[in-house]
Formats: structure tokens, sequence, C-alpha cells
């Protein structure tokens, strides 16, 4: 397999893996500040929505794709699994959000803790000896992973598109911690 070293996207428009997963975080953080900026109860359940939606999407390619190879390549359990503990918390507060709205009294502090949720998630994959890192240093095909990511992320917007829930990740077994349930809270 190729080493990690990717010099940038070979043949156009396909990203390697982490240059497709830090695109999305840039435009999840994008919205947040457009949401902490709203006035209009419209145009935040509009963001919340977008921000939601995003997310779900992000996190079922990370979880379905880039978390297993990124763990078959550097056995590193103590990143992968608090990702996944933070995608755990993630989703249940994500849950939350739609199920209400901006009239709902707490809508814009389950907004805002999300978007320090997902910032520290993001500074932890992004830092220095983070996740990315890691992977970058591995022998994953980073190129190849984007190309997966792009794919399976093209196929689940196309179907948030027509319905607004993302399904669980296919030929997988639902992961859970103990004692919890991944499909609560819905």
């Amino acid at each position: 397999m190729a080493r990690a070293k990717s010099a940038g996207s070979s043949g156009g428009r396909t990203q390697d893996a982490i240059a497709l997963l830090k695109a999305d975080h840039r435009q999840v953080e994008e919205w947040f500040e457009q949401f902490e900026k709203a006035r209009n109860d419209d145009r935040k359940q509009e963001l919340a929505t977008q921000i939601c939606n995003a997310l779900k999407v992000h996190t079922t390619i990370e979880e379905e794709i880039f978390y297993p190879a990124f763990l078959e390549a550097t056995d590193d359990t103590d990143i992968h699994h608090e990702a996944e503990v933070e995608h755990n918390g993630a989703k249940k507060l994500i849950a939350e959000i739609e199920g209400s709205s901006p009239e709902d009294e707490y809508f814009d502090a389950k907004v805002k803790v999300l978007s320090e949720m997902i910032k520290h998630h993001v500074k932890e994959e992004e830092k220095s000896g983070g996740m990315f890192s890691e992977a970058r240093d591995s022998d994953m095909d980073l190129d190849a992973l984007g190309e997966q990511l792009a794919a399976r992320k093209a196929e689940l917007e196309g179907q948030s598109e027509d319905d607004d829930d993302v399904p669980p990740p296919r030929g997988q077994k639902e992961r859970s911690q103990p004692g919890r349930s991944m499909k609560s809270g819905r």
C-alpha cells in the first residue's frame, strides 16, 4: 500500500481523506458562526438543520470508512475510542436539536453546546499527534479513502434530500457502549 503522504488531489476533484474531512469541519464551523449571529428563528432553524444533517453524514462516513481504516493501520485504540465516544455524545445532542425548534427555550443552548463539542472533537482530530497526524504517518492510502469517503458522502447526501434521516451504517453491526443503544434518542 502506498504511504499516506499525498501531494494533493490527483486527477482533479477528488480530495484525500483528511482534506475532505477537514473541509467538512470548516463548513460546519462556518454554519455554527452564522447560527450565533442569526436573529431570525427561521434562519436559526435552517442553519441548525444544515449543521445536524452535515454532522450526521460526516460521522457516518468517518465511522464506516475512516475510523476502521485508521484503527487497522495504527492500532491506536485510545484515539479511536475517544473519537467514537465523542461521536456518540454529539449524536444524542443532534437528536435533541432535531426534535426541537427555536421556540424551545433550550434550542440555542443545545446548538451552542453542540458547537463546543464539535470544536473539541475537531481539535483532537487535527492537532499534532492527533488522529489525522497519525493517519498521515501511517500506511493508509488517503487518496483511495478520500474517494470512498466522497462517494459515500454523496450517497448519504442524496438520501438526506429525500429523507432527513441518515441511514445506519451499511454492513456493520451497531456499535454501542455497554448498556447504551445507538438508536436511542429518536
